[in-house]
C-alpha cells in the first residue's frame, strides 16, 4: 500500500465522514420538498383522510431518522448505513402510495395530482432516496477501509 494512502486512512481516524453525513442532509431538503410539494395541495376531501395523517407521521420520523443517520455516518457506523438502505428503499416505496393514487384519482373529472406535480414528487423521492444509498455506500466503504486500518496497525 502506497505512503498517501496509509496517510489517507490514518487521517480517517481523526476526522468525520462528511460526504456521507452531506448526503443523508440533502436526503432531508429532498424530503421536505415533496412534503412542500405534496401538502400544498387541497383537492376537495381527498387528502383528509388517515392515509395522509399516516404519511406526516411517517414524514417526521423518516426526518428524525434521516438526521440521526447523517450525525451517525459522521463516525464510521456500520449501522446507520444499513438505517440509511432501509429509509432510502422507504422513499422509493412512497411513490406508490399516495403520489401514485393521488396521480390516477378523479375529483370533479379532474386528477388530484396533475403530471407535473405528481413528476416533481417522483423526483424528490427519487433524489432522496438516491442520496440515502450513495451515503450508505460511500459510508460501508470508509468504515471498511478504516476498520482494516485499524486492525493493521494493532497487528
Amino acid at each position: 500500500m502506497s505512503d498517501d494512502r496509509v496517510t489517507q486512512l490514518d487521517r480517517m481516524r481523526y476526522t468525520k465522514n462528511t460526504a456521507s453525513s452531506r448526503l443523508a442532509l440533502l436526503a432531508i431538503v429532498f424530503d421536505v420538498l415533496f412534503f412542500i410539494s405534496l401538502y400544498k395541495s387541497d383537492v376537495d376531501t381527498y387528502y383528509y383522510t388517515i392515509l395522509i395523517g399516516a404519511s406526516i407521521v411517517y414524514n417526521l420520523i423518516f426526518l428524525l431518522a434521516a438526521f440521526l443517520c447523517s450525525e451517525g455516518v459522521k463516525n464510521y457506523q456500520v449501522s446507520y448505513s444499513w438505517a440509511m438502505m432501509v429509509l432510502g428503499a422507504g422513499q422509493i416505496l412512497r411513490i406508490f402510495i399516495i403520489p401514485m393514487d393521488a396521480h390516477k384519482t378523479l375529483v370533479n373529472n379532474a386528477p388530484v395530482m396533475g403530471d407535473a406535480q405528481f413528476t416533481r414528487i417522483v423526483i424528490y423521492l427519487t433524489l432522496s432516496a438516491v442520496a440515502l444509498f450513495a451515503g450508505a455506500v460511500i459510508n460501508l466503504q470508509k468504515s471498511r477501509a478504516l476498520s482494516a486500518h485499524l486492525a493493521s496497525l494493532k497487528a
